[in-house]
């Protein structure tokens, strides 16, 4: 149901149950006999072939329908480009009301998940499967609960509303995964997930999470192609295979794998890191002073690296994992440099103070940016963001430079107050969410040469480069506007926080115009919006002040 209703969005509940009961005998069919002829098939060539018989599905899906005449996997490539992300034709889940929704679940159990799970598929049509299936339990869960309740509306909807923001959240961790696989490919992809593994699994061996890391890497990149049977069961498997071996991953995931299986992979991927092992050996030794190093890193680059990726993450859980990739870049760097000298030792001797570099640029922004949200507060921090941004990409528009801004913000407010070890990751990996965000915009709108060089030449480096990037030279401003600075009297009667965002907009609206303006002169101006808005809203003739002024 959850494959189906993410490629065919318009589709009817009813409509698409007949396409489920197909696969399904089908599915009943091969066990029976799994030579017979359409039991060779791969399963998402057995969806789309599925799809591609629907009667009349040009009237509906218009252009979407010649996919079928492409052969695999050019045709599934097609289907997945049609999908749309929360679309206006889709309503979000009406759930029955508060009277009959109990006696509902009791009765009808199954047809109420299963209106839950196609509305939310359907919604959401790059979601992963399992991930639909564990909202679900929650859904369920908290109809049992609630239906004890006295008020079961209230009780819903604070549920609801937790299990939107869960939805929403790895919702987006998981379009940024597939962005980054079919962006910087596998290589980058493993790396940074080997990084991650290395931080959350510290006490496992190598090898079991090169294990793990292979299997992730197919369940990633069959959900990322809308396979998601295949992913889903594939991750199943993978999450029973640790849950057998819970004492070599990790003391953390014990009350997970209790749960039952539709629950128990999110509740194992959202498990808190496991406590590091209290004696780990310092690196220096195996990866500088050991003599075999070049000999090592030549016999077998891909593989000498990836186990240095694990050492590193494990001893640094405080790290983000695109700041570890950057340290192992520096490292490669230095070894491919170093390995060619008669004396490599001695080239690479100050190798910790060379990588060092990576560590002290990273925590010197996060600290700065804490610094200047702490000191000086939300509104002042989105501000300062918005000059810098404008500068950086005067092309932008001016509403998706504040919503840019505002996201960057959001992930100050929420990463400055955790503890100092947690406050890197958090900056780090929420702040490549939006530089992703960024990029997929700059692929179909192209923004200028800087943005497009930082979006496309490392994964790892990205955010160091959008922190460096400088004013766009190349950028012509729009010719003088003056309609852009015609207020009236609303401007009286505006909320704060309509008000707020007028004072937004002609501050990126004047950078747009005059990119090289100073710090001062910004001030200045918005000095002066202010008392502008507070002499003239108290006149008789507001216009006329607004004018003059």
């Amino acid at each position: 149901m959850i494959t189906f209703a993410q490629y065919l969005q318009r589709c009817s509940y009813d409509g698409l149950s007949k396409l489920v009961k197909d696969v399904v005998d089908l599915a009943q069919k091969c066990v029976a006999n799994e030579d017979a002829p359409e039991c060779t098939k791969s399963l998402p060539s057995i969806f789309l072939d599925e799809i591609c018989q629907v009667d009349k599905l040009r009237d509906s899906y218009g252009a979407m329908a010649d996919c079928c005449s492409k052969a695999d996997p050019e045709r599934n490539d097609c289907f997945l480009s049609f999908k749309v992300q929360q679309p206006d034709f889709v309503q979000p889940y009406q759930r029955p009301a508060s009277d009959v929704i109990c006696t509902e679940y009791q009765d009808n159990r199954v047809s109420l998940l299963g209106h839950f799970i196609y509305a939310v598929a359907r919604r959401n049509p790059f979601l992963y499967a399992p991930t639909i299936l564990s909202l679900a339990a929650d859904y369920e869960h908290a109809l049992q609960s609630c239906c004890k309740e006295t008020d079961v509306n209230a009780c819903l909807d604070e549920k609801a509303a937790a299990i939107k923001a869960k939805a929403k959240k790895i919702s987006v961790m998981q379009q940024y995964s597939c962005g980054i696989l079919q962006k910087f490919g596998e290589r980058t992809f493993q790396a940074d997930k080997l990084a991650l593994l290395g931080q959350k699994y510290p006490n496992a061996p190598f090898s079991e999470i090169l294990k793990v890391l292979q299997r992730i890497k197919g369940i990633y990149k069959e959900c990322c192609e809308g396979d998601m049977v295949e992913c889903m069961d594939d991750r199943a498997e993978l999450i029973t295979y640790m849950c057998s071996k819970q004492e070599v991953f990790s003391s953390k995931i014990k009350d997970c794998c209790q749960k039952p299986i539709v629950e128990r992979s999110q509740c194992v991927i959202e498990a808190d890191f496991d406590d590091k092992p209290e004696d780990l050996p310092s690196l220096v030794e195996k990866y500088i002073q050991n003599k075999e190093v070049c000999k090592s890193f030549e016999a077998d680059h891909d593989a000498f690296l990836s186990e240095f990726i694990y050492d590193y993450s494990r001893r640094h859980p405080e790290l983000s994992t695109q700041l570890i990739l950057r340290i192992t870049r520096g490292y490669e760097t230095l070894l491919e440099k170093c390995c060619k000298t008669d004396n490599p030792a001695e080239c690479y001797g100050n190798a910790v103070e060379d990588l060092n570099k990576h560590i002290k640029e990273t925590q010197d922004v996060v600290k700065t940016n804490c610094e200047l949200l702490t000191t000086h507060g939300e509104a002042d921090f989105l501000k300062a963001l918005l000059i810098r941004y404008t500068k950086k990409m005067p092309q932008v528009s001016t509403d998706t430079l504040l919503e840019i801004g505002k996201k960057m913000t959001d992930v100050g407010t929420k990463c400055c107050q955790l503890p100092e070890d947690r406050r890197l990751p958090c900056s780090e990996g929420y702040l490549s969410v939006v530089i992703q965000d960024m990029c997929r915009r700059q692929e179909t709108t192209p923004v200028n040469d800087n943005v497009s060089h930082c979006c496309s030449d490392s994964y790892a480096y990205r955010r160091p480069c959008f922190t460096a990037m400088g004013v766009d030279t190349k950028y012509v401003p729009p010719p003088f506007d003056p309609e852009m600075f015609s207020f009236d009297e609303k401007l009286c009667t505006a909320s704060p926080a309509e008000r707020d965002l007028g004072h937004m907009k002609l501050l990126v609206n004047l950078i747009k115009r005059k990119p090289q303006m100073t710090e001062e002169q910004i001030k200045t101006i918005a000095d002066g919006f202010t008392a502008m808005v507070d002499k003239c809203c108290k006149q008789s003739d507001i216009d006329t002040c607004f004018g003059e002024e």
